[in-house]
């Protein structure tokens, strides 16, 4: 008996728990999405209007990216409903270019493995996130139809910025835009363009010396019999005409060094750094905020910039999501490596900075180092006012609810919508069902689980001789062999 043959009996066209992962998952991206919610959906989400930050903890399995996914989905109805208070959303969830090209920056000892990680300071985070924001904000400024329409920049509201404005977006782009298909500079040029930031007034020092150079040339060609005594006056003059180009030039280029420097988190060229930067007035630049220091004063200052930026654009708030911390491969799923990465940014200035929620959904394995922490620590993180979730745990009846909402689903065909009770012989009641899903923990252990047991179900009936439910012997020897198998992976990855 195949399982899609015991599935077409209740008219469920497709198998509700063959999927682990929430990013491929059909049936909740299809049918789950907006109406299958963790008990603490509420405290985690927010309100767009008043942004929030909120850490949460949970194991393997437990929903957290798919959390991600319905948060995100919320705030692209939310920025459709108000489209003049938009959420800039930034999935901060892929590490591994970040910490490639961080592990390159460091030197000897540092660059193992084991070590990297210790070196990882506050000011890399926010600028991963300001890459990430202005990477975005520059594609939807040159290509609209590039991010999801929700984020994409309205050209009415383009054309109300200030040129300081769009100073601050180019400087951000300077220092930030990680676009792949472009070249650094041609990308920034494009995004230039389409700005309409005028750059002709940075020729003056170099329109200088040409004219100093021209003139000069041609007072020794006309005075040519004063040529040999004129020789090192004329000299004297270039240089003077040509001192502040020069100085210009060279004074960029030693900002560019410090900045690729301290950019640690992708690679800059200085000399790309000097050509971006040269199309600005020094006026325009001069006492702002660079990354070229290791410090976090810089990044805020840039952090704000961006902030008012976006509020001219419609975004009245940011919301940063944290995912997917134990899969870069320089972490491999350590525990002391999560907490590496993780800690620096438990800091309360940084979460509770205005107009930004952060939405850390973090691996469980490194929520036990909290309580190794010093009072240093948690005065500089309060985590008390970070709408901490310790452990993003499920009940038998949230598991229960979720099963049936995935049966209904994928019912289809079915004239009545099926529950999962109706799977299973009469005997089985309801409030067995859910003391048995209460044992699985989470979603994914619920999947796992039901995909077995239907297997099982499956394996011990033929096609001509079919059995339309699951009984009371099949489910609790699935339950033991599928609980054993949880314990020994737990025990395995040290969580047990």
């Amino acid at each position: 008996m195949k399982v899609h043959q015991f599935l077409d009996h209740f008219g469920i066209t497709e198998n509700p728990f063959a999927q682990e992962d929430a990013q491929s998952d059909h049936v909740f991206l299809q049918h789950c999405l907006q109406r299958t919610h963790h008990p603490a959906w509420d405290k985690i989400y927010g309100n767009p209007h008043a942004p929030s930050t909120s850490v949460v903890f949970g194991e393997q399995g437990s929903g957290k990216t798919a959390l991600r996914l319905q948060m995100v989905e919320q705030l692209r109805q939310h920025n459709a409903e108000h489209p003049s208070q938009r959420a800039f959303i930034i999935e901060y969830d892929d590490f591994n270019s970040f910490l490639d090209a961080f592990r390159e920056r460091l030197h000897g000892r540092q660059r193992k493995q084991d070590k990297a990680l210790k070196n990882w300071r506050l000011w890399d985070h926010m600028d991963a996130i300001l890459t990430l924001a202005t990477t975005k904000l520059a594609n939807s400024i040159r290509d609209p139809n590039s991010v999801d329409p929700s984020q994409a920049v309205r050209p009415a509201d383009l054309a109300q910025l200030s040129r300081l404005q769009q100073r601050d977006i180019l400087l951000l782009a300077a220092f930030y835009d990680h676009n792949r298909d472009l070249a650094h500079r041609t990308g920034w040029h494009v995004l230039r363009r389409k700005l309409g930031f005028r750059t002709w007034s940075t020729w003056r020092d170099l329109l200088i010396g040409l004219v100093v150079t021209a003139v000069t040339v041609g007072l020794v060609l006309w005075l040519s019999e004063w040529r040999t005594l004129l020789e090192w006056w004329v000299a004297a003059i270039l240089l003077a005409g040509w001192t502040p180009w020069l100085f210009r030039q060279a004074r960029l280029m030693w900002r560019g060094w410090q900045i690729r420097r301290q950019l640690r988190v992708f690679d800059h060229h200085s000399n790309t750094l000097r050509k971006i930067l040269l199309n600005f007035n020094s006026s325009e630049i001069v006492g702002q905020p660079m990354p070229a220091l290791f410090r976090s004063d810089d990044r805020y200052g840039l952090l704000m910039k961006l902030q008012s930026v976006l509020q001219s654009l419609g975004f009245t708030s940011l919301v940063v999501m944290v995912d997917r911390l134990d899969e870069p491969h320089l972490i491999n799923g350590s525990a002391e490596r999560i907490r590496d990465l993780l800690w620096p940014m438990f800091d309360n200035k940084f979460l509770k900075h205005p107009g930004i929620a952060f939405k850390m959904l973090l691996p469980a394995s490194v929520a036990h180092y909290l309580d190794r922490q010093d009072k240093e620590f948690y005065d500089r993180s309060r985590l008390d006012k970070q709408n901490l979730i310790p452990s993003l745990e499920w009940s038998g009846e949230a598991l229960y609810d979720i099963a049936n909402d995935r049966v209904r689903a994928c019912a289809k065909l079915a004239d009545t919508p099926p529950t999962v009770q109706d799977l299973f012989d009469t005997s089985i009641s309801r409030e067995e069902l859910i003391s048995i899903y209460s044992r699985l923990r989470a979603p994914r252990h619920l999947f796992k689980f039901m995909h077995r047991l239907l297997v099982d179900h499956c394996s011990k009936y033929t096609e001509d001789q079919p059995s339309w439910k699951i009984s009371r012997e099949t489910l609790h020897t699935s339950l033991a062999l599928f609980l054993k198998d949880l314990s020994a992976y737990d025990q395995g990855r040290g969580t047990g």
